[in-house]
Order: structure tokens, then sequence, then C-alpha cells
């Protein structure tokens, strides 16, 4: 039996950079910063005052103020960056609603909602702690959101992997799809962790850039004087649907997804494995999945998080997998423009590759200064360039050693 075709007819995005996809490309392409010292609290006393925190959304102007309040920030996120993507898609008259499932990303869940009820637990006691707090901080409930909001019946769960998360969320996406579990699956991720605690936290470990002197230069992903990276916040929302199903409704094509690959580094909670071996094996093994060679290849979106062992990490995975061809291969790393949304950056950053595919453009990898000796290859530094491209892959890792690598193609 022949494999179904997937495909991607709709986007919808939150970033630092804007409520929109529209926002987000032609931030990252244009090289702009999303990211900005915090006012939303006060951080005086905090190692860190910056962060990408989405200073735009107002969730009143999307969403009913009565909903709105019984939803975590990133439930709000996943919601209006999928009214954007259903919008696209066209996703809308007479469908079997059992047949559109969805499968959403998360790394934290609700953790401003844990933050506010734990103050409000010790201030005013037990009986004064919202009977929302487990439907609000529930890591699913932006896909049971979603699916509500909708009306959609199929396949519905939350994958929690880090910032693995959204990838893994979309890799399980197009795995029910060619199987023929679901004709349409919304994917991607969410996250809203810029707050008091996940910046602490993040900061505790040593894992965040402290250069509060200069936010926008902050994440400088392969750069020699990179020092850790920077915590953002936002969603980015995908429709991945059956080839056949997608045309006889005449919905959009933006492209088609033609491969995934996962692994595990089974390293460290934390670290990556020195020389990239478990992200190897997922590129690696996406390439096979989309019947691909290193050299059909012509651009990867990297994980590229701005820390010291990282980037090291994911250049040698790329040596290790494309060889000869890794040198004249184009990287980049969007962290660099917007930070890093942790469980929904792979969703965002698979939206910034599909639109590298349809505008023929490599979006840059801003404040590369200083390239790190130890990273050799070509991460369109600085400004954009006009390329042709026919594939592009788009990584995520996360903490715990999880791998994933997506590769979209033109249709």
């Amino acid at each position: 039996m022949s494999q179904r075709c997937v495909v991607v007819t709709g986007l919808g995005a939150v970033t630092p950079l804007g409520v929109s996809v529209s926002q987000l490309w032609d931030g990252v392409v244009s090289g702009r910063s999303g990211i900005r010292t915090l006012e939303h609290f006060d951080h005086s006393a905090f190692d860190v005052h910056f962060g990408g925190y989405c200073a735009d959304f107002d969730a009143s102007k999307y969403l009913d103020a009565r909903r709105a309040k019984r939803m975590d920030r990133f439930t709000q996120f996943a919601l209006v960056a999928t009214q954007e993507a259903v919008r696209e898609a066209g996703l809308e008259g007479k469908f079997d609603p059992t047949r559109v499932g969805v499968i959403l990303g998360t790394g934290i869940g609700g953790l401003r909602e844990i933050e506010e009820q734990h103050i409000r637990l010790l201030q005013k006691g037990p009986d004064k702690v919202s009977a929302f707090t487990i439907p609000k901080l529930m890591a699913n409930a932006g896909s049971g959101t979603i699916a509500i909001e909708f009306g959609f019946q199929g396949v519905n769960t939350c994958v929690s992997t880090a910032c693995a998360s959204a990838g893994n969320a979309m890799a399980d996406a197009f795995c029910a799809i060619r199987r023929g579990d679901a004709d349409v699956v919304i994917t991607g991720g969410a996250e809203a962790a810029v707050t008091p605690l996940g910046i602490a936290a993040f900061a505790a470990m040593k894992a965040l850039s402290t250069r509060n002197d200069d936010p926008p230069r902050a994440s400088r992903p392969f750069d020699r004087d990179r020092d850790g990276f920077v915590l953002s916040e936002g969603a980015g929302i995908l429709v991945f649907e059956e080839y056949e199903f997608a045309k006889r409704r005449g919905a959009p094509i933006l492209c088609e997804v033609l491969g995934v690959g996962v692994s595990a580094d089974a390293f460290d909670i934390v670290q990556p494995e020195p020389d990239g071996r478990g992200a190897a094996q997922a590129m690696a093994a996406a390439l096979a999945c989309a019947g691909l060679n290193p050299e059909d290849l012509d651009y990867i979106n990297a994980h590229g998080t701005s820390t010291p062992l990282g980037d090291i990490a994911e250049t040698r995975a790329i040596l290790q997998v494309f060889g000869a061809r890794a040198g004249r291969l184009p990287v980049s790393s969007t962290k660099s423009e917007i930070g890093h949304l942790l469980g929904a950056s792979g969703g965002v950053e698979a939206i910034v590759t599909i639109k590298a595919l349809q505008y023929n453009t490599l979006p840059p990898t801003i404040n590369l200064e200083n390239p790190d000796p130890e990273c050799t290859l070509d991460y369109v530094p600085n400004t954009a360039r006009d390329a042709k491209l026919r594939t592009a892959m788009s990584n995520s890792f996360g903490f715990g050693g999880h791998n994933v690598c997506i590769i979209f193609g033109k249709l």
C-alpha cells in the first residue's frame, strides 16, 4: 500500500515579534530582535532582566473575556495561533470531525497559574485557591481547548519532551495521518514560561544569558561570546493534512512534510551528548524517512540555542551526517531573533522553515560577530540571503536527550 502524503495547509504564530505569521517572518528576515528588558514583573533581584515576552499579545482582542480568564497564558497563545492557522487552511464547512485531531506540544504547561495560585495559597489560605487551577495548569489544556473550540473529535494528545515538545508533536501528527488515523491534525506547540519562577529556575542552572546591558544582542548562536539562551514564550501552530483530502476541499497547500526522525541521546538529563551522536541519528533518520540523500537537502533551521555546549554538539552532528556537503549547506538559528520558546520552539521554527521554502530566502543568524572556532558551518550570518530551496530541515532538541528532525519540501 502506498504511503499517504502529508502536506501543510495552514500556519499560525504568536511570538515576541508579533501576533501573526507575517510579523514573525518579516521580523526574522529583517534580522529584528524581539528580545527586550522585561516589564511585567519586578526583576531587580534577579540575575537576568530580559527575555522574549509577547508584549503585543492582548487576549481580549482575540478571545471572549470570560473564557480567556479560565485559560493559562500558554493555552491562550495556542488558541489564538490555531485561529490564524485554521483561517489560512480554510478548515470550515462540512467534514467528519472524528477525522480531525489535535496533537500539541508544551514543555511546562501552565507555569504562570502554578505560581499565582501558590502565592494565593500561602497568603490567603487553601480556601482561596481557584477552582480553575487544575484545568488551567495542566499541560493538555491547550490541545483540549482547541478541540472544544472547533469541535475536532479525532486523535487528541499532548506531548511534553522539553524543548523538543512541538517537534515530537509534529512527528506524531505526521505518523497519525500517514497510517490513516486522521485526515487533518492541528499540531505544533505553545509555551508561556517567562515568569519569575521560569527566569529564576533557568538562571539558577546557569543556562541563561546575563547580557542585561544589551538584551537584543544576547541570543547569539554559534558566536564565540555566547553565554546562554534567552527565555521566550509564544506558540507555533501548523495544520497537517492528507494530500488528497486537502486537494478535494481546495485547501492551500504550502508544502509537503517529507519525513521525520526521532532519537534519544541517552546521555544526560540536561547536557547534549558532546559529539552530537543522538542529533545525528535523528537527522539521518529524517533523511531516510524522506527518501533523500544528504546532498538533496538545501537548508537546516538549527536548534541553535546559543548555549556553549549545544551549538558545538549540533555542529558536530551536522558534520557527521552531511560530511563534505556540510560546508556548503546553509544553517541558521531563528532563536537569534526570538530567543528560546522551549516546548513551542519547534512549531515556530517549522513555520520559519516553511516560509523560507516559499520565498526562497535563507533567514539569518543575527548577532554572529565572532564565530566559535568549533562552529565551522555556513550559519547565514546577520543578513538574509536569496537561495533556490526545494527541501529544508527543522531541528529540535530537548532536555532529557530528546531529538526530533522534520524535513519539509516543495510539492
